[in-house]
């Protein structure tokens, strides 16, 4: 299953680290992140999950959950966690799946059909596409998909910052700029007139007919 932006995040029902869920409901009001993992205990996700762990009250703020997922079981994951608050400084306290059938891999389109229906066997090498970043929205619509290689550490900070435009995004009839951040200067989108652009945002700049600039709002 081909997945693209403003798609719907597919269901599923899975056993988590805190008990089984089931996504749409987990997500209920509110932003989620869904980050995979190819393999428990190997060494750049330990950072990953970790790094997550300590920023996971930036993503609280934004009224944001967070997921993880592996396609090992979730006794494994329980394993885990405690290397990663040894050696992280940080414990885990959002849930963590545990895909051991690869159906939650297979539905994201981070495994295709034929991998089979087990994780007994399998290596991080043979599972080194579940490596994705998913942002959904509170409408259980996809915002954003990133797809990293193994060998390199994702950057949660640029998912923070991603969620920061995207929560703006939709309050606002503005878009965010090249490496934008809390603070700075936005675009005024296409859909809005001049004489709207007045009304809403008063004192904005106009570098070309297409290219308009305000405060950021709000």
């Amino acid at each position: 299953m081909s997945l693209r932006i403003n798609d719907v995040a597919p269901n599923f029902t899975a056993r988590t680290t805190q008990g089984t869920i089931d996504f749409h409901d987990w997500i209920g009001d509110q932003w989620a992140i869904l980050f995979s993992h190819p393999k428990d205990f190997t060494p750049v996700c330990t950072t990953e999950l970790g790094y997550m762990a300590k920023i996971e009250p930036e993503f609280t703020k934004r009224n944001a959950k967070l997921i993880g997922l592996s396609v090992d079981p979730v006794e494994q994951h329980e394993k885990w966690a405690a290397d990663i608050e040894e050696t992280q400084g940080a414990a885990v306290k959002y849930p963590m799946i545990g895909d051991t059938d690869l159906a939650v891999a297979k539905l994201y389109n981070m495994l295709p059909a034929e991998a089979g229906d087990s994780s007994e066997g399998r290596t991080a090498a043979t599972n080194a596409t579940v490596r994705s970043v998913f942002i959904i929205g509170p409408d259980k619509q996809i915002k954003l998909m990133l797809t990293y290689p193994m060998t390199t550490g994702r950057n949660f900070d640029e998912i923070l910052r991603v969620l920061d435009s995207l929560q703006l995004t939709a309050k606002h009839k503005v878009a965010t700029p090249v490496n934008w951040k809390q603070g700075d200067d936005v675009i005024i989108t296409g859909a809005v007139s001049n004489d709207e652009a007045a009304t809403l945002f008063p004192g904005f700049k106009t570098i070309k007919p297409y290219l308009r600039t305000t405060k950021q709002p709000g």
